[in-house]
């Protein structure tokens, strides 16, 4: 018969033990996780048959602290790879002095061609929270709250350098031999976004249309969709940011399934199908500077001809 002090040094035991896992995951997922950067790869099928692949680096997430060496080299050092396109999904600011220090890491990919949508994170600040009420509170679109950005600045920046901002936009761009059809929104997870305002049918006479947001909120891939966008970017979901192996993420901060909270992924919507690229992004919160399961990641996009 087991005694009552040897349940209680068993479950002294067994609580000892979970306290020094978790203890070693906060470390694992703070210490090094955070800033093990990944490029990861995605092969797309949506150009006209007989047409060249296009390379397009999806950056989203930046959330730069000017103070963050690492990152800031590791996205320096994607200009290498020359893609032909760069488009970058939002929530690039961490800091109101962080404006130079993005336009400074992304000076090599300034160069190449690139669109851009805003975040939540280009308007607002973040502030500390309770950051478990993501696993339980309504995911829903919020107001505006935090100290105001200088987002003026940053899309000054980055449209004097030649990028195109698809904030509420829709626009063509010719990129390596490309007829490219581009719609954006401005921030979903904010109520920013007026799609109704460029809404139309993809243009019959381009190669390609691309939609562009930050949230990727049902409401807004499906018009993308309906309107018959072949490919739809999007952010802000973190990939769950922190997962469980086997399992994936536990909340996507939006109306997204979580099984397509990143990576590439089908939508459909109106009777069209498109695909769908979700970035887990390179950056958190300051208030919440961990990741598990979830590495930070840019991804190289090669878009290729149907077959």
């Amino acid at each position: 018969m087991v005694s009552a002090a040897g349940v209680l040094k068993a479950a002294t035991a067994t609580a000892g033990g979970l306290a020094v896992a978790g203890a070693a995951g906060v470390a694992y997922a703070a210490g090094y996780e955070v800033n093990a950067f990944v490029l990861r790869h995605a092969l797309v099928p949506v150009l006209p048959v007989g047409r060249a692949p296009l390379r397009v680096l999806h950056l989203s997430d930046l959330h730069l602290v000017p103070s963050q060496r690492r990152k800031r080299e590791w996205v320096r050092a994607l200009a290498d790879l020359e893609p032909d396109l760069v488009v970058t999904t939002g929530d690039n600011l961490a800091a109101l002095d962080a404006v130079p220090a993005v336009l400074d890491t992304c000076a090599g990919l300034l160069q190449r061609p690139g669109a851009f949508v805003l975040g939540s994170n280009d308007y607002w600040g973040p502030k500390p929270r309770n950051w478990a009420k993501y696993l339980y509170a309504r995911r829903g679109p919020k107001a505006p709250s935090g100290p105001r950005l200088p987002t003026e600045e940053l899309v000054r920046g980055f449209t004097d350098a030649g990028w195109v901002d698809l904030d509420n936009a829709r626009t063509r761009l010719h990129v390596a031999g490309l007829d490219l059809e581009l719609v954006g929104v401005d921030d979903p997870h904010l109520r920013y976004d007026r799609y109704e305002d460029v809404a139309a049918p993809a243009a019959a006479d381009a190669d390609l249309t691309i939609a562009v947001t930050h949230a990727p909120y049902r409401r807004t891939l499906d018009a993308m969709t309906a309107d018959g966008a072949s490919l739809l970017i999007a952010g802000h979901t973190h990939g769950g940011q922190l997962c469980v192996p086997g399992y994936g993420a536990l909340v996507t901060n939006c109306d997204l399934p979580r099984a397509q909270a990143s990576g590439l992924s089908r939508w459909s919507a109106g009777g069209h199908e498109a695909w769908l690229h979700v970035s887990a992004g390179l950056g958190t919160s300051p208030y919440a500077p961990l990741r598990f399961a979830c590495r930070p990641e840019a991804t190289l996009l090669e878009l290729v001809p149907v077959r």
